[in-house]
């Protein structure tokens, strides 16, 4: 069994090799995508054994997952170990990590921080957590864990397009779209020791939802604007029926009546059009889904 340990990094000179050395006993190879950091990120993980993917120049966590992701499939790896390079993580957990994969239990491993073991987790970052998780993935307590192991399915289906932080995101929503059994085991995790993200939480959050929101409208698009636009156009035709039933009332046209006629052809016409857009986005989807397959 080829096992990966794969670690996107930016700027992380101060504990790149630390994280590099403590990987290494765990796995087979360590892998680090240096996504155009300024400091000696690459040099030092590439002295201390792991092999270097070089961005020129810095284009977001996602994309540094997909090459880790590509380079992986290219490898042959049967376990894909992600794990961030700020020294988070404890690298002794890969075990855990990969032994529910190698029994054959689970496609996807997670590596779960926020339980009872893990003390002085900020509660900035429970809360952030908590939210994240419920426009995520039901069920999942720590959906923005980098920690995370693969098998050979997953690394093969997977193939994640957003190219910042809601990656962790994106690739949970697919997992679970796809069928792929996830599965959460405990880590430790330490906070408040150096740098322990390159992005402040409030960037982070923001990021993720927005990814979360285009995400669920590209796949769900008669969900997110088909059956919200019909309700809209009901409430449209709504106003313009109180409009007419005003005007037969009063024998004529004032501004209430007008008031109202404006309103309902306004809303009406918006909801027509979120709900055509559904339709049509639905349509594309279902075609390029069949052209896949």
């Amino acid at each position: 069994m080829i096992k990966v340990a794969c670690i996107p990094a930016f700027n992380e000179e101060k504990t790149i090799g630390k994280v590099v050395v403590r990987t290494l006993p765990f796995v087979d190879k360590v892998l680090v995508c240096d996504d155009g950091s300024g400091d000696m990120t690459a040099d030092l993980a590439e002295k201390l054994g792991a092999k270097v993917i070089r961005h020129e120049q810095n284009m977001g966590k996602g994309e540094a997952f997909r090459s880790l992701f590509s380079a992986c499939r290219d490898m042959g790896a049967d376990v894909m170990i992600t794990i961030d390079g700020d020294d988070q993580h404890d690298p002794a957990d890969i075990p855990k990590l990969v032994d529910p994969i190698a029994k054959g239990y689970a496609d996807v491993v997670i590596g779960a921080r926020f339980h009872g073991a893990n003390k002085g987790i900020p509660s900035y970052r429970k809360a952030g957590n908590r939210l994240l998780n419920a426009v995520t993935m039901g069920g999942v307590s720590d959906t923005q864990s980098g920690f995370r192991a693969y098998n050979k399915k997953a690394i093969e289906s997977l193939r994640p397009s957003e190219t910042g932080m809601g990656v962790d995101s994106e690739i949970l929503m697919d997992a679970s779209r796809q069928g792929l059994r996830v599965m959460e085991v405990p880590v430790a995790v330490r906070y408040g020791i150096g740098k322990t993200s390159t992005h402040n939480p409030i960037y982070h959050t923001v990021d993720v939802l927005t990814s979360a929101i285009k995400l669920t409208s590209i796949r769900h698009p008669m969900t997110f604007y088909g059956i919200p636009g019909a309700a809209i156009t009901l409430v449209g035709v709504y106003f313009v029926i109180h409009a007419y039933l005003l005007f037969l009332g009063q024998q004529g046209v004032n501004n209430i009546v007008l008031t109202y006629a404006l309103m309902g052809f306004s809303i009406g016409i918006f909801g027509l059009f979120t709900f055509f857009t559904g339709i049509i986005l639905f349509t594309l989807s279902t075609v390029l889904r069949k052209g896949a397959d």
